[in-house]
């Protein structure tokens, strides 16, 4: 990632989050989670931990959509990313969201990014928070 922190709606945004150290994506001002083939959590920031309440050592290596973040486990958000797979195309969506889990209702931007070869072991794809 350059000196430069990209915002959340910078272009090619999830090749700068591969290549981002945990520090740089802790400086970040919204929420990275990064997931694996299996759905499992492999990156998140400082923000998304402090804004959800759940600490890395909780979140890494579980599954996103069933241990982490079921409130996403919907059409809206996990569905998207399986239909990328399915069709191997890439994704970049954002979309108004309301987060519930284990809080009061949150109005969010959810930036849902895959790219096409998400499916691949070693691929990152990444649901990013913007809180308002």
């Amino acid at each position: 990632m350059t000196n430069a922190k990209p915002t959340f709606d910078a272009r090619g945004l999830a090749d700068l989050l591969d290549a981002s150290s945990q520090e740089q994506l802790d400086a970040l001002d919204f929420g990275v989670i990064g997931f694996d083939a299996d759905t499992n959590v492999q990156r998140y920031n400082a923000v998304e931990s402090q804004a959800a309440g759940l600490s890395p050592q909780r979140v890494i290596g579980e599954p996103l959509f069933t241990n982490v973040a079921p409130c996403l486990n919907n059409f809206m958000v996990a569905q998207r990313f399986e239909d990328a797979v399915f069709d191997n195309s890439e994704l970049d969506d954002t979309i108004d969201y309301v987060l519930t889990l284990r809080m009061r209702p949150v109005k969010v931007k959810l930036r849902l990014l895959a790219s096409a070869n998400g499916a691949k072991p070693g691929a990152t794809r990444y649901v990013l928070v913007q809180r308002r």
